[in-house]
């Protein structure tokens, strides 16, 4: 499936943050945008409205509250549209009741949430990466989900598309966790021609229509789908359901239902996970980073070397799921890992989890002096061999 080339760009351009994302949107097909306006996501929606006017059979609503949104979101990708969201903060916890629902109907969407800083309404122009754990489990029950971390405009293109092409494959919202400091940074971003760009075709049920189940699943756990309006009657609910997609309220069809929920990520847990390394193979300490935190820690880890200090770099493509076997594998070989985040400690917490105690790890709570700034993460480099107060199995360190 290609994306259709009328109207999309293709070449080198100067582009935020927010407009790379509306335009990997666009070539990867996407043709449904629903949003409330809330800052700093603003500029995608700006920038989606004004390109949707080139793209044939785009759409843009804008709907009454985030509640509304994802369901409207949810609608159009059952008629056969790939539909997306952006949001911020507060608006990415009101949508967490329809993240549950999209979750359990198996509805393919991408939802882009620029973080800023909270809890509350907090400072809406500020970056921050607090709403880690929220995209792991912000919706109740159990299930799983993929998200993805960029840390540059040329990725934050980049991401939109493998969200879509994930979200496509597996039938499930996929989350783009980007931040205010990438949303205004205005980088190169080269888009390839529509030709090039590959992306994952819807599967589409074949039978005849009285025939179809919507939930019925192949042996990838994944269903077929179909679009509202072409034939097909079928019935959707949140509720646990069977193949037909109508309420069984029993312990049997509840563990038929949404254990595959869970396994249809889980099985492909190693296709999934994404990460980049750097300077692992030698190394005694290893900085894992995603998103913007990246930028901070390419530099600092370039002056650590310089110094001679023995240190890798472990980049998060994709937040959800976890590497935990990679990071596992690599806490055996080396004396410690050094977690920045421009938080007060999520991801930072998964890797404790998985090191079993073979290495420590130092928390480097980062963002306060400036995005780019290394200059944290390099003192807490250096400091580390000194460290030996532990506190709850993780060092902490507060910056110079």
């Amino acid at each position: 499936m290609k994306p259709d080339p009328k109207g999309v760009l293709t070449g080198s351009h100067q582009l935020t943050g927010n407009q790379a994302c509306a335009e990997g949107a666009l070539s990867a097909g996407c043709r449904f945008l629903g949003v409330y306006p809330v800052e700093p996501a603003i500029e995608v929606s700006e920038r989606f409205l004004e390109r949707a006017k080139a793209v044939d059979d785009a759409t843009f609503v804008q709907m009454e509250d985030e509640i509304s949104v994802l369901a409207a979101v949810l609608g159009a990708s059952w008629t056969g549209k790939k539909a997306m969201t952006v949001t911020s903060g507060d608006g990415l916890s009101l949508m967490m009741e329809h993240l549950g629902l999209g979750v359990m109907l198996e509805t393919p969407c991408v939802i882009v949430d620029v973080q800023r800083v909270g809890p509350g309404l907090g400072l809406p122009n500020r970056a921050a990466q607090g709403d880690i754990m929220q995209a792991r489990w912000g919706s109740h029950g159990d299930y799983e989900i993929v998200a993805l971390a960029p840390s540059s405009s040329q990725e934050m293109f980049d991401h939109m598309i493998g969200a879509f092409n994930i979200s496509e494959r597996f039938r499930v919202p996929v989350m783009v966790m980007a931040d205010a400091y990438l949303a205004q940074q205005k980088e190169t971003v080269v888009i390839p021609k529509p030709e090039a760009i590959e992306l994952y075709p819807r599967r589409y049920y074949e039978g005849k229509p009285g025939t179809y189940l919507p939930f019925k699943r192949d042996g990838d756990y994944i269903p077929r789908m179909v679009d509202i309006g072409q034939g097909y009657k079928f019935h959707v609910t949140g509720l646990t359901h069977d193949d037909r997609g109508y309420p069984v309220m029993n312990e049997e069809c509840q563990e038929y239902n949404v254990h595959p929920l869970v396994w249809k990520i889980r099985k492909y847990v190693d296709e999934l996970v994404d990460v980049e390394e750097n300077g692992i193979e030698d190394a005694e300490y290893v900085v894992i980073s995603y998103g913007t935190t990246t930028r901070a820690a390419n530099k600092a880890v370039e002056q650590a070397r310089s110094k001679g200090v023995k240190i890798g770099h472990l980049k998060l493509n994709i937040i959800w799921p976890f590497p935990e076997k990679r990071v596992s594998e690599i806490a055996k070989k080396i004396k410690a890992f050094i977690v920045p985040e421009i938080n007060f400690g999520q991801i930072v917490s998964e890797v404790e989890r998985v090191c079993y105690g073979k290495a420590n790890v130092v928390f480097v709570v980062h963002g306060d002096k400036g995005m780019e700034d290394p200059n944290d993460i390099l003192v807490a480099i250096e400091s580390v061999q000194k460290e030996t107060q532990i506190k709850d199995g993780v060092l902490e360190y507060q910056g110079a």
